[in-house]
């Protein structure tokens, strides 16, 4: 699990041993089954979790049990809630695994000392956390301004990795609709290609 990371981290730049040991001597190893839970609404989100193998999801409930999925986390992806990370409040989210997965936990306190003691490191988020933005405003345009068929092209060009991975229940609430109008969506798309 750890050989994953350190393969991610050395496409991203060029990381020493030295410091790849202090990586590892941060770092918690998580195996994970589906439908567990890393983080429940409530909790404070201190942590930062890099996924090694699987999928994980962010989502919210609204009062009529409904969830609101805001984003999945596969492999080479980071999660966790960034507003109950920095401003150290409770979360409105959960974070659950939608297949059996494992992650690599990094406690703030020892995540925080690899961005300082690692300049390469620190670099690398926050050039994440500006592409993870960027993705947060397309989705916000899209959300508001595509028809439900153009919401789902879209995902399906931008996350093609997913589109056969996760269940279409979970494609629905990540593109704010139901089932339904997802699989009379999917019909008209593979009616009109045969």
């Amino acid at each position: 699990m750890l050989d994953h990371l350190y393969d991610y981290l050395q496409g991203k730049f060029a990381i020493s041993k030295e410091d790849y040991i202090l990586v590892q001597q941060a770092s918690r190893k998580r195996k994970l089954r589906k439908g567990q839970y890393i983080l429940q609404e409530g909790e404070i989100c201190n942590f930062v979790a890099f996924v090694a193998l699987g999928c994980l999801r962010n989502f919210r409930m609204d009062e009529k049990g409904q969830e609101h999925i805001v984003y999945f986390a596969i492999e080479n992806y980071w999660t966790g809630d960034r507003e109950s990370y920095v401003l150290k409040e409770p979360s409105k989210y959960y974070i659950d695994c939608v297949e059996d997965s494992e992650i690599i936990l990094f406690s703030r306190e020892n995540f925080e000392l690899l961005c300082a003691q690692i300049p390469k490191f620190g670099e690398l988020m926050n050039m994440l956390i500006q592409k993870s933005f960027m993705a947060s405003q397309n989705r916000i345009h899209s959300s508001i301004s595509f028809s439900a068929e153009e919401k789902y092209q879209d995902f399906l060009n931008n996350h093609p990795k997913l589109a056969n991975r996760i269940p279409q229940n979970m494609i629905a609430g990540y593109l704010g609709m139901t089932p339904e109008t997802l699989s009379r969506i999917r019909n008209t798309i593979k009616a009109r290609n045969t």
